[in-house]
């Protein structure tokens, strides 16, 4: 979708909300005093603002900030002779409270082009929180001769982005000439810079920050085309795949998933340069985190019923995976469903095993019995697991059911 669309943005949150109201009631929008035809809802755009906390917050670092909008409106309910504090349109304006609270954060997918084509590119979700609407606000709201006061209720959708259609602008690439026409790559002949005698690497960035066994990474800094380095992960060496005089590669070999050496967690990261002497020249350091590797979530033997409540269950998880933390590490497991965590857990057993030995190798299994005072509501939940602060980017679905 394009940013120009974004201008269409307001409109697009009325229609949002009339899809998700319409399974109430029918929904008009505008003044209260204009509602017709009812049994229906109204909603009034009374006011907006722009949200503090994102205020400078932009799309792309380096660029400027979108507005962020926070639309504020009232809900008022009519009954089928267009009365609004009726005991018939105090139930509808119920079922409106009900409909707005089951879609607190507002989704979008499947809707048409006109609502989904200026939302698409807003990064944040879109939230209904609910204000307070007081007297004095429906009084100052509500006012005119051809107006009465009615009983309204307050909520507000944020943040609504609306952004400039003009393109975003750029450094100029290095190693380009500008100049010709068509522009010509002149590679190193475009680089300018300072030569002075090293001592030895100097590193800037780390790309990705966030890595799995297997993952290739990127280090950026000067003096990376040295003779003799290695990259240093915290307790760990790592061999190097590529260099250049600014950029260097390094593997998160599999040797390191033997689960003995290392675990995960955030590391120091550096580039270290062995002297002919046998001396050890490191770098600055920066932080790398490296991640579990989660690949199944299974449920183990029945899945039980909890004996004060019929409607929960609990159950025996194992997990597989690799570099899963060892038993002193930080390790939990949560379940997690409709935009909510409902249970936190870290009583995690002896590893896994297979039947019969050999084990299997360390940090690739676990196993985690829930007890009945830990059981949840019936369905299915995604499988979030953290160690030592690093989640695990998989979230395999295990199905809690009868």
């Amino acid at each position: 979708m394009a940013l120009v669309d974004t201008g269409k943005a307001i409109g697009a949150v009325a229609n949002l909300l009339i899809a998700r109201l319409g399974k109430v009631a029918g929904v008009s929008v505008g003044r209260p005093e204009q509602a017709r035809n009812g049994p229906r809802l109204n909603l009034f755009l009374y006011e907006s603002g722009f949200d503090a906390t994102l205020r400078n917050y932009p799309l792309d670092e380096g660029q400027p900030p979108p507005l962020w909008l926070v639309l504020k409106f009232l809900m008022t309910a009519f009954d089928a002779a267009n009365e609004s504090d009726s005991p018939e349109a105090l139930e509808v304006l119920g079922q409106g409270l009900a409909a707005l609270q089951q879609n607190s954060y507002l989704r979008f997918a499947g809707e048409g082009i006109n609502i989904v084509a200026p939302l698409a590119d807003n990064p944040e979700d879109l939230k209904i929180t609910f204000d307070t609407a007081d007297s004095d606000l429906l009084s100052k709201v509500m006012q005119g001769t051809d107006e009465k006061y009615r009983y309204s209720v307050g909520f507000q959708v944020r943040p609504v982005m609306i952004a400039a259609a003009e393109p975003a602008s750029y450094s100029l690439l290095v190693g380009i000439n500008y100049n010709a026409v068509p522009p010509g790559i002149i590679g190193e002949g475009g680089i300018k810079l300072s030569v002075i005698p090293s001592l030895g690497p100097v590193i800037s960035t780390i790309e990705p920050s966030k890595f799995e066994v297997g993952a290739v990474v990127t280090i950026k800094g000067t003096d990376l085309h040295l003779s003799g380095l290695s990259v240093s992960l915290g307790p760990i060496d790592l061999p190097v795949v590529s260099q250049t005089t600014d950029t260097l590669t390094f593997e998160i070999v599999s040797a390191v998933a033997n689960g003995n050496d290392i675990s995960p967690g955030s590391y120091a990261v550096a580039v270290v340069q062995t002297l002919p002497t046998g001396k050890r020249r490191p770098s600055n350091v920066l932080v790398g985190n490296l991640l579990p590797t989660l690949n199944t979530a299974v449920i183990a033997g029945a899945v039980l019923v909890d004996s004060l409540d019929p409607l929960k269950r609990f159950a025996t998880i194992n997990l597989t995976g690799v570099l899963l933390g060892k038993r002193d590490d930080d390790c939990f497991l949560a379940l997690y469903r409709d935009g909510e965590t409902l249970r936190l857990l870290d009583n995690f057993t002896d590893e896994a095993t297979p039947a019969p030995p050999p084990r299997v190798p360390a940090q690739s299994a676990k196993s985690l019995e829930m007890v009945s005072e830990e059981s949840v509501p019936v369905g299915d939940y995604r499988v979030i697991y953290r160690v030592n602060g690093q989640q695990a980017r998989s979230s395999p679905v295990i199905s809690l059911t009868p």
